[in-house]
């Protein structure tokens, strides 16, 4: 559904800076006030969304994830009156802002607004991309037709796409890519997003706008953090590559409206998108298991134990490094390095999983590498801690009353999620009871 905007007004753009190295970067405020574009809201933000998206754009960004990045956080003083849920029970909250930088925020969103309008608005849809293109994208600017970057469409007339012959197009299919690229790494450390509509989606390829995301706990497709996402859980966790395709989908219509780019480089961009997509999970999810190879049924399998007992996908891959690669090991004695994360699983379920660990290490063991080796290898892929809601929300309760200790040590931790960090351990535990109540698990857009 078509929202006939973009956005909620509350960003404010400071300008474009050049860095030491020449690199562009944009500075924005977010939640400093009314702008021309707030309409009938206040272009403010509570702190409690304002420390979420401080954290967890350090957090992916050190977790190898493109995103925005966080400058700084900084408390306004004032009350901000805000309904959490939605149900008619607003109370108020400290106000803060955010500023955040990245090269650019430019969004899918930016270019629909203007094809959306009247026809004079269109030819606004190849400024902007002749402005991103040459700040954003300055090789495809500089290509010629000795690059030969022709590619056969794959349908049936097997007709060609000249990417060198149209940079709108080539530009189309490098955002297409990206964006697959993307979420193929989000689904390998289990981060949901929440709100996947074309206003949150970067033409750079970044994480953005930080709401009511979540990484996944015990491991359940279905996933969403989003409040307002049932019953339909459109951006749930298993959808997010879906819905990353429908993404590029609109973004490709917004191009063909302003007649830069046809139909069938539009249907390559998304042919490309499902390809990369597919290339960049399959090497994800082989390196997260330490295999030889990619084992599409081996994976599967595991995802589908993983979803029947509830198991915690950080800690599981996490653990699963220490598996040795032995196939003499007794089937009674399998188990035991995953004692931690397989928790009250009966005798049909311990069969289930001892059944996939057999196959497993008979897959890892033809590799010929050291059990050491695989370990360092897979830990450098799966991390120990992650940036799990119940985390947020503990260093949230102790701002709001002043206290910014726990805020500063979550930074400090996201800073390296893939080490040991002895002395850290209680951040890598399960969500108490307490964080499954609605508002720490599951929240509303409501900041």
């Amino acid at each position: 559904m078509w929202a006939g905007q973009l956005g909620d007004g509350r960003a404010m753009t400071l300008g474009e800076i050049l860095n030491s190295n020449s690199e562009r970067w944009e500075l924005q405020l977010k939640g400093a006030g009314k702008t021309p574009y707030s309409r009938f809201a206040d272009g403010l933000a509570v702190l409690r969304s304002s420390v979420r998206e401080f954290l967890c754009s350090e957090a992916m960004h050190h977790l190898g994830i493109p995103t925005t990045r966080a400058l700084s956080l900084v408390t306004t003083g004032n009350l901000v009156t805000r309904d959490m849920f939605y149900d008619g029970n607003p109370k108020e909250e400290p106000g803060a802002i955010v500023c955040r930088v990245a090269q650019s925020f430019l969004r899918f969103g930016s270019y629909q607004i203007h094809a959306s309008r009247s026809d004079e608005d269109l030819g606004l849809v190849r400024v902007l991309a002749d402005y991103a293109i040459r700040h954003h994208f300055p090789h495809i600017q500089n290509m010629s037709k000795s690059d030969s970057l022709s590619f056969c469409t794959g349908d049936e007339d097997h007709s060609v796409v000249d990417l060198t012959s149209n940079k709108y197009a080539a530009w189309v299919v490098e955002i297409a890519e990206r964006t697959a690229s993307l979420i193929a790494r989000w689904q390998g450390v289990g981060f949901t997003h929440g709100v996947l509509n074309t206003d949150n989606m970067s033409i750079l390829g970044l994480t953005i706008d930080y709401g009511p995301f979540g990484f996944l706990d015990a491991f359940d497709p279905k996933f969403t953090p989003n409040t307002t996402d049932l019953p339909g859980r459109r951006y749930c966790f298993a959808n997010q590559p879906d819905i990353g395709l429908w993404n590029i989908a609109q973004f490709t219509t917004t191009l063909q409206a302003a007649h830069l780019i046809n139909e069938k480089e539009a249907n390559y961009a998304m042919e490309r998108y499902g390809t990369r997509f597919m290339d960049d999970y399959q090497v994800t999810m082989t390196k997260k298991l330490g295999l030889p190879k990619y084992n599409k049924q081996m994976i599967n399998k595991l995802l589908s134990n993983m979803a029947v007992d509830k198991v915690d996908y950080t800690n599981f891959f996490r653990t699963l490094s220490n598996v040795k690669a032995d196939i003499n090991i007794p089937d009674d004695e399998l188990l035991v390095p995953l004692k931690s994360v397989l928790l009250d699983i009966g005798k049909e379920r311990k069969e289930a999983w001892t059944s996939w660990l057999k196959a497993y290490i008979h897959e890892v063991s033809t590799s010929g590498i050291p059990d050491d080796e695989r370990k360092i290898s897979m830990d450098s892929v799966n991390p120990k801690y992650i940036l799990r809601n119940y985390l947020c929300q503990t260093a949230i309760d102790a701002a709001e009353i002043g206290d910014f200790g726990e805020v500063r040590s979550l930074l400090k931790l996201v800073e390296h999620p893939y080490d040991e960090q002895p002395g850290m351990e209680k951040y890598a535990r399960l969500p108490p009871a307490w964080a499954y109540r609605p508002g720490v698990c599951m929240l509303s857009c409501s900041s």
